[in-house]
């Protein structure tokens, strides 16, 4: 369910539209219901929400066990432009990639920007996505990087999030701020979602977005 959160009464001269999905409601064996499958330069993904007792919010989570060059699942609505995103994931198998990502200001599955955690690399990366080809993004203040170094374990749940508001985007991992990174390419609304690699085998859980302005 949608809330309204207004913020006045913090000296915030603004609202937020937020939800948080947990798809405890969701039928196990197939995608939930709202959400839709899309794939970047091919493949076969698979999501269904499966069962598993160590979720955060249990018992269901959203699972990724396909394999394409990036598998997404978006959410049907809102689509907005300034706000955020956060998801619990844990990386499960996958022996050329074990990642897992969010999504926003996705426009179709050529064009969106995606910051992800990849547990063979223990790095967290954002990069922009444009004409189907993926590409890092400089961290504000420091040039020619690839992301941030950081452990992401495999077997254990880890917290990803990436707040965006005009050409800035802050990363967040493990309750901790990463890096910000400036980037122009797409600064019309688009939804928002999950994202992951290759033979990545992922479980999503606890998919917050915060939204200002939203356009449906």
């Amino acid at each position: 369910m949608r809330t309204l959160i207004s913020l006045m009464g913090l000296g915030l001269a603004t609202t937020l539209w937020a939800d948080r999905v947990n798809f405890d409601a969701a039928e196990p064996g197939g995608v939930p219901a709202g959400w839709t499958v899309a794939v970047t330069g091919g493949g076969t993904p698979r999501w269904t929400v499966v069962r598993d007792a160590s979720a955060p919010s249990k018992p269901n989570v959203l699972e990724q066990s396909g394999q394409a060059k990036f598998a997404l699942c978006l959410k049907d609505q809102p689509e907005f432009r300034d706000g955020s995103v956060r998801v619990r994931f844990k990386p499960v198998a996958g022996k050329e990639d074990q990642a897992g990502g969010v999504v926003w200001r996705y426009r179709d599955s050529e064009n969106y920007y995606v910051c992800r955690a990849n547990a063979l690399e223990n790095n967290v990366v954002l990069y922009k996505v444009e004409n189907g080809k993926r590409s890092p993004l400089d961290i504000v203040g420091r040039k020619d990087g690839y992301g941030v170094k950081v452990a992401v374990a495999a077997g254990r749940w880890h917290t990803l999030g990436v707040s965006f508001a005009g050409t800035r985007f802050q990363v967040w991992f493990d309750g901790r701020k990463q890096f910000q990174v400036e980037d122009a390419t797409f600064g019309e609304a688009g939804k928002v979602g999950l994202w992951t690699k290759a033979d990545s085998l992922t479980r999503f859980d606890d998919f917050i977005w915060t939204a200002r302005r939203a356009v449906r």
